[in-house]
Formats: C-alpha cells, structure tokens, sequence
C-alpha cells in the first residue's frame, strides 16, 4: 500500500549544523530511507527552495549583503522563507509530502540573532514562518575545526562564500548556539555527532526519524 493510500500527514523535517556539518549528505540519505519505506519525498534547502529565493541565495551568499547589517540581511533571509515556505514546503506538507529541508529557522536565530536582538528574530520568524514549522530537527553537531575542515576540503580551490569565511572562534559560537536552542527543545531537536563516519550518523538520523514518527519499515527495522 502506497503513502496516499495510508492518508499519512506530510512530516516537515529540518537539519542544522555549522558549515561541513554533512547536511547536504544526510539528507539525501534520510530521503533514500523514506522513499524505500513508501513515502513522499521534497528535499529543498534554505536560503533558496523556490524560484524568488533561489535569487536572494545568491546575493546572500555572495556576500554582497554583509555590508548592509545584520538587520538587512536578516530581512532578507526573512523574505527569502516567506517564499519557499509558500511556494514550496507548505504545498507539499498539505499533500502528504514528507520535506526534508536542509537549514530552516534555527539557523536565522544562530547566525543574524547573534548580532539582533530577540523580538527582532522573533517577529521576523513568525512572518515568515507562522505556523508551518518542523516536526523534527536534527541537529548534526561536531568542532567547528573539523567542520571547516570538511568546508574547505569540498572545494580545492578554497573558494569560500559568505560564512565560511568566517574565523573558527566565530563558527565555534555558532556551534554553542545551536546546543543551546537544541537543549531549550528537545522535544523537536534530536542532537546527532557528526564527526562519526557518514554511514554511522545516517543509522543514527534514521533511527531518531524513525522513534519520533514511529515509522514501521517493510523489515521491522
């Protein structure tokens, strides 16, 4: 029996993590997992998942932005959310489409929160997001030196954009930010060490996936 025949929900799954974190990898894998267990599947990434956002990525992470503040390009994350969160991950959940987005609203409070103010964050979060928010977070923590350790290696030619540019105390304070939002959560974060091998952090994505959504795969494991 297929996913629309059950009438399951769409489940909104986010994942965070500081730069070289293995996101991109992590969820390619928990799609592979779902899609084996009869599930609908969207992956979409964050600035970007929709044709508007995809062009504010761009000007984000070309750092052309960082000059105008952090208030300024918060707003402009904001706007970039507003619209895939529209455009592309609500339509989805209302579907039955389970969405696996790589960065989502976390990030905004750990990265621009750190120089805004908390109302700020705060209604900037709720324009954007309202109500369509994650079932799930998974947070894939390790050193913020092995991270951009990871970073660089990605690309030889050390071609770096916007924030991995940025001073390894900086990506280290991230990291604290990130455990604290995580410990301020639990229900919805699950806290993954991602400086295991690639294979042992996805058992572990899938096994919290799994226990959280009480999911039944075809070989009861």
């Amino acid at each position: 029996m297929n996913r629309a025949a059950r009438k399951d929900p769409g489940r909104f799954v986010t994942f965070e993590g500081g730069e070289g974190s293995g996101k991109s990898t992590q969820i390619k894998l928990l799609a592979e997992h779902l899609r084996k267990a009869d599930y609908d599947v969207l992956e979409t990434r964050e600035p970007g998942g929709s044709p508007n956002a995809e062009a504010i990525r761009q000007f984000l992470l070309s750092g052309m932005a960082e000059g105008k503040g952090p208030r300024a390009e918060a707003m402009l994350f904001t706007a970039a959310r507003m619209d895939h969160v529209e455009q592309t991950i609500r339509p989805a959940l209302e579907s039955g489409t389970w969405v696996l987005c790589d960065r989502f609203m976390d990030s905004t409070r750990v990265y621009q929160g750190m120089d805004l103010d908390t109302e700020t964050v705060d209604l900037l979060e709720k324009i954007a997001v309202d109500k369509t928010r994650p079932d799930l977070t998974i947070l894939l923590d390790l050193p913020a030196r092995l991270g951009l350790q990871r970073a660089l290696s990605r690309d030889p030619d050390g071609i770096k954009d916007r924030f991995e540019k940025e001073d390894e105390a900086v990506h280290e304070a991230r990291r604290q930010a990130f455990l604290q939002l995580a410990a301020a959560d639990p229900k919805r974060f699950a806290v993954i060490d991602a400086s295991k091998p690639a294979h042992i952090v996805d058992s572990m994505v899938w096994k919290a996936c799994r226990r959280r959504f009480g999911i039944r795969t075809p070989m009861g494991v």
